[in-house]
C-alpha cells in the first residue's frame, strides 16, 4: 500500500508543445522537470518528435511503459503542428496504455510568462500565437493561470485590451506578440517579451494537477483546440492551376 501511495504521487509524464514553430519536448517526476529537447528549426516537428522522446526516456533510463502519462499542449496554434503533436501522443498513450491529458497551450505560456520574469502577482499576461495575416491567438490570464478574457482568433488594434491596460501592466509574449508591438506599445501599462516562446517545460504543473485530479481525455475521440478552421494553401506545382 505504501509503496502504491509513493508511485502514485511521484508521476513520470511526457509533455509534448507543438501548437507553435517550437518543437518541445519535456520529461517530469514528481512535478519537477527531469529533461527537455526543444528546436526552432521550421518545420521540424514531425522529424524531432519522437526523436526527442526517445533522447529524453534513454537519459532517464525510463521505458515507455515507465511513464505514467502523456500530456500534449491542445491549443490552439499550427493546425499542421497540432495534428503531429496529437497523434503521436495518441500513438504512445495507445502502445503504453496510459493516460492523455491535455493542457491549454495559452494558459501554460501564461504561467511561463509569469514564472520565468518573476513578475507581480497583480500583473496580467497575453500570450500570443501567430494565427496568420493579421490575426492572433490570445486570452488574458492571471498569475495563476486563471483565464479572464476568452481565448479568441483577434484583429489587434489600438483599442484591444483597453479595459485592462486602465488598472494592471500587462505583459505580452509569444511569436504573434511582435505584430502586435507597434500597435500596442503607446500604451505604457504594456510590456513586451521578445525572447519568450511557448516550451513543454510550462505545462508541467498543469499537466500534473490534471494527472492528480484523474482528468484524463477520450484518447481515441479527442481532437486539438484548433478555434480557427484549417484552410489549405493553393499548391505551388509547375502545371497545376
Amino acid at each position: 500500500m505504501y509503496r502504491l501511495l509513493i508511485l502514485f504521487i511521484m508521476p513520470w509524464l511526457l509533455h509534448i508543445e507543438t501548437a507553435t514553430p517550437v518543437c518541445s519536448v519535456a520529461l517530469s517526476h514528481n512535478g519537477q522537470l527531469a529533461g527537455i529537447r526543444e528546436s526552432n528549426e521550421k518545420n521540424s516537428h514531425s522529424s524531432r518528435v519522437t526523436v526527442f522522446i526517445d533522447e529524453l526516456l534513454k537519459e532517464a533510463g525510463l521505458e515507455p511503459a515507465g511513464l505514467d502519462a502523456v500530456s500534449i499542449s491542445e491549443g490552439p496554434g499550427s493546425y499542421t503542428g497540432l495534428r503531429i503533436g496529437v497523434a503521436t501522443a495518441k500513438g504512445l498513450c495507445f502502445a503504453i496504455g496510459k493516460p492523455m491529458i491535455a493542457v491549454s497551450t495559452l494558459q501554460a505560456m501564461a504561467l511561463g510568462l509569469a514564472r520565468k520574469f518573476k513578475l507581480d502577482d497583480k500583473d496580467l499576461f497575453c500570450p500570443m500565437i501567430d494565427a496568420r495575416r493579421m490575426e492572433v491567438f490570445t486570452g488574458i490570464f492571471d498569475s495563476k493561470g486563471n483565464l479572464l478574457h476568452e481565448i479568441t482568433a483577434e484583429i489587434i488594434t489600438e483599442q484591444s485590451f483597453q479595459e485592462f491596460l486602465k488598472d494592471h501592466r500587462l505583459h505580452f509574449g509569444g511569436d504573434g506578440a511582435a505584430k502586435c508591438r507597434e500597435i500596442l506599445s503607446k500604451n505604457p501599462n504594456t510590456c513586451f517579451h521578445d525572447d519568450f516562446s511557448a516550451s513543454s517545460e510550462y505545462m508541467i504543473p498543469l499537466a500534473e494537477e490534471r494527472f492528480i485530479h484523474k482528468h484524463f481525455e477520450n484518447i481515441a475521440y479527442f481532437e486539438p483546440f484548433y478555434l480557427k478552421d484549417f484552410v489549405a494553401g493553393k499548391p505551388h506545382v509547375k502545371g497545376l492551376r
